[in-house]
Parts: C-alpha cells; structure tokens; sequence
C-alpha cells in the first residue's frame, strides 16, 4: 500500500475516534451536571424511563421549562407569613391531624405559587420543582401520598406525622428561596 493510501485510511480514522472521545467526554459532563443538579430524582428519571439517554433528555427538557418560570425569591414579610401559617398548621396538628396535613399540602402548593411554581397538578408541580429542589422531593412525594390516604381515611397517626415532616422539609426551601439557614421566624 502507499503512504497516500495509509494516510487516506488513519487519518479519517484517527478523526474518527477523537470525534467519539469528545462526544464520550461530553456526555459524561452532561450525565454529571445533571446528576449533581438533580440529585435522587436523576436516579428515579433513570428508573422510570428504563433509559439513561431517555431520562437525561427528560430532565434536559425539565430544565428547559424551568428556565421559562418567571421564579421569584419571596420578600420578607411575606416569608415571616408563611412562617406563621406554618406554626398554625402545626399546632392544628395536635387535635386534628388530618386537617394539618391537608392544611400544609395547601400551604406548600400556595408557597410555590407565590414563588412562581405553576400549580395545576401535582405531577407537573413534582416535573418544576425537581429541577431546584431534587433532594427533596422525595419528601415531597411521601406526604403527598399520606394526604391521599388521609383523604380516604386511610393514613394512621404516625403516617400523617411522617407527612407534617415531609411536607416541612420542602416548605423550608421553599421559603428560603432554596438557600441553606433555616426559615425566617423559626
């Protein structure tokens, strides 16, 4: 064979596989970044789909709309009201459980609405919170399905306490726009 057509074989080639280790590499950082950004809820994407590539373009798309939100950190004032709401939910846990749990499911999706978040159904609520808000949304979820149960009359004691935690892990970073140090008024 001649130089000319050694080279018109590796040069191609070795254009070839430089062209698939960036594309490797590139994926990688991708598959990272969302990792990182979306914590559990990547493996979960992952889970649902049965696909790597297809949750990947899922939570891109995720990202996408969430980007489009018009979110909003809340003023002050406003954060020291919720803060109030919740201590009243709270307390209402006491004597009657199952309306602080309903009363802090309403809370919650009226904290993501001032903050921006639309609010129509629950699944696209999970969709648009999971981009920010990833490692917790799990709580989320949990305290969802015990109000659902409680709806029903379903949901023990210890289950609607479990849901006032959960729903609380949210709430407070909801109400610090996300940002780590507590809730204002607590």
């Amino acid at each position: 064979m001649s130089t000319g057509t050694l080279l018109a074989i590796i040069i191609p080639a070795i254009v070839v596989i430089a062209l698939i280790t960036v594309a490797t590499v590139l994926a990688m950082r991708r598959r990272r970044r969302l990792q990182e950004r979306f914590g559990p809820e990547y493996e979960r994407a992952v889970e649902d789909t049965g696909s790597r590539r297809v949750a990947e373009q899922d939570l891109a798309e995720r990202e996408k709309r969430h980007d489009s939100l018009e979110l909003e950190p809340l003023p002050s004032r406003e954060r020291e009201r919720y803060a109030r709401e919740w201590d009243g939910v709270q307390e209402q846990f006491v004597d009657h459980p199952d309306a602080a749990v309903h009363d802090a499911d309403r809370l919650v999706t009226s904290l993501m609405q001032a903050r921006g978040y639309p609010t129509e159904n629950f699944d696209q609520q999970v969709r648009d919170l999971s981009v920010e808000h990833g490692r917790t949304l799990q709580h989320y979820r949990a305290a969802h399905e015990v109000d659902s149960l409680s709806a029903r009359s379903e949901a023990t004691t210890e289950q609607l306490r479990g849901a006032m935690v959960h729903y609380r892990a949210l709430f407070d970073e909801l109400l610090t726009n996300g940002h780590q140090g507590g809730r204002a008024g607590a």
